[in-house]
């Protein structure tokens, strides 16, 4: 329920929060670490970690200007990979940022970078998770993701893609030996 209860305050929220500008600029939330949001540890469940990155890119998807859209043309969110690096752990009602923004682009996809950042107590300031997650928008009526181009045109912006990093070009490679080998 807690989940749902978030993902409610944040979708109630975004028409009050800041527009982002499209490709480039970098959605903030903060969270605090809830009870049924531990692990056996005691520290937060690493499930929980991508459920949140979810909420962020929602935010990051409305702010844009891009959620109306979406639904006008019959587009989903889907991602296509993930790999997260856990660096501390969040502890119970300890409050943390996490920031969401597009870091590179082709064809079909965009490569985006999530960081939680500890907001509060021990560690206030470190990063205690980044992630690299792919996705792109799908249209299920043509059963296709649509390309950038079409979404930058929709959303009336000219952007051309930062270069990949060599972390996103691990990430992208190691995808790619993942696709072959399942």
């Amino acid at each position: 329920m807690n989940l749902w209860f978030r993902l409610l305050v944040y979708f109630m929220g975004a028409p009050f929060r800041a527009r982002l500008t499209a490709p480039f600029e970098l959605s903030r939330l903060t969270f605090c670490v809830l009870r049924n949001d531990l692990d056996i540890n005691l520290h937060m469940n690493n499930g929980r970690y991508l459920t949140i990155m979810d909420i962020g890119r929602f935010d990051l998807i409305m702010r844009m200007g891009l959620a109306r859209e979406a639904r006008s043309h019959g587009w989903m969110p889907i991602l296509s990979a993930a790999k997260v690096r856990f660096r501390r752990e969040l502890r119970l009602f300890q409050s943390y940022t996490l920031e969401i923004r597009i870091v590179w682009w082709a064809r079909t996809h965009f490569v985006m970078e999530h960081r939680l950042v500890i907001a509060s107590g021990k560690g206030k300031g470190q990063l205690a998770t980044v992630a690299l997650m792919l996705g792109g928008l799908y249209e299920l009526a043509n059963r296709r993701f649509v390309p950038v181009d079409e979404l930058m045109r929709v959303l009336a912006v000219e952007a051309t893609s930062p270069p990949a990093t060599p972390e996103i070009e691990a990430f992208l490679a190691a995808e790619q030996a993942l696709k072959r080998s399942a």
